[in-house]
């Protein structure tokens, strides 16, 4: 076979349809190159609860990058390790005091498997509720007891950029911030330094693959480290234009088998 690589998948927008499944060809194509000898791994801004289900059903066996490297483990190893970096309590509670000077709908706070909720919003637990967390609602200065692996702020389009300059300005230092894409305007806090390219980085050293051998996929802006870590970064035709910039190629949409495609062209895999 060609050398081993490393091949690294974003959950949303890019590994999953938009019906959240993982298509029947690209799924086709992992397996092989797993069976070639290749690694395959995740790195997701999902918790490990809401991503086990597709870890299991590619049947990996290397650790996994949550929370955008907030949290990397190895689910088959306990003695691989736990790289977990939550943010300073007293630093997300400063957070949510803060929102009151601005216009939002809710605060979520996770910690590993707990999600704490500030406001009771029954849409909104709903996205949180695969895996079926611990989840509890309620003002989280003071029901937060425990540094929280990431904070989530959901707030209206139009006051994104002023939440977001806001913790520039007041906790550079201590946080980096991102934003998801729609359905819901959400700001995405976890500790400053922290990417997927950073739980890469650990997981390729482990398995001793260099970033030459590195092929990674994504499609939104917690993704930009790691596709410019990578050896080859590849963005999905779905991509936001700043990680097409980053990237090194771009496929097709992850409703098309983008993932599926430049694999099968670059490992010479029959469809």
């Amino acid at each position: 076979m060609t050398e081993k690589h490393l091949i690294v998948l974003d959950l949303d927008g890019t590994l999953l349809t938009d019906n959240k499944t993982i298509s029947s060809r690209t799924k086709k194509t992992l397996l092989k190159l797993k069976e070639d000898g290749h690694e395959v791994m995740i790195a997701t801004g999902r918790p490990f609860r809401s991503s086990e289900l597709y870890y299991r059903e590619l049947g990996l066996t290397t650790p996994i990058v949550n929370f955008n490297g907030a949290f990397v483990h190895h689910p088959l190893h306990t003695s691989w390790g736990v790289y977990h970096s939550p943010l300073d309590i007293n630093v997300a509670k400063e957070i949510v005091e803060a929102c009151d000077q601005f216009s939002y709908h809710n605060i979520i706070a996770e910690v590993r498997d707990e999600v704490y909720v500030h406001y009771h919003d029954e849409k909104l637990m709903n996205m949180f509720n695969l895996g079926n967390p611990i989840m509890k609602t309620g003002d989280l200065r003071n029901y937060l007891q425990d540094s929280p692996t990431s904070m989530l702020i959901h707030t209206d389009s139009e006051f994104v950029g002023q939440i977001r300059q806001h913790l520039s300005d007041v906790h550079a230092e201590l946080v980096d911030h991102r934003r998801w894409a729609e359905p819901f305007h959400i700001i995405e806090i976890i500790k400053s330094g922290l990417s997927k390219a950073v739980g890469l980085k650990r997981v390729s050293n482990y398995l001793e693959i260099p970033q030459n051998r590195i092929i990674a996929f994504g499609d939104e802006d917690n993704d930009l480290e790691m596709l410019e870590y990578a050896g080859t970064g590849v963005a999905m035709g779905n991509a936001i234009s700043p990680v097409k910039t980053v990237a090194n190629t771009t496929t097709l949409t992850n409703e098309e088998d983008g993932i599926a495609v430049f694999l099968e062209e670059k490992f010479n895999i029959k469809a």
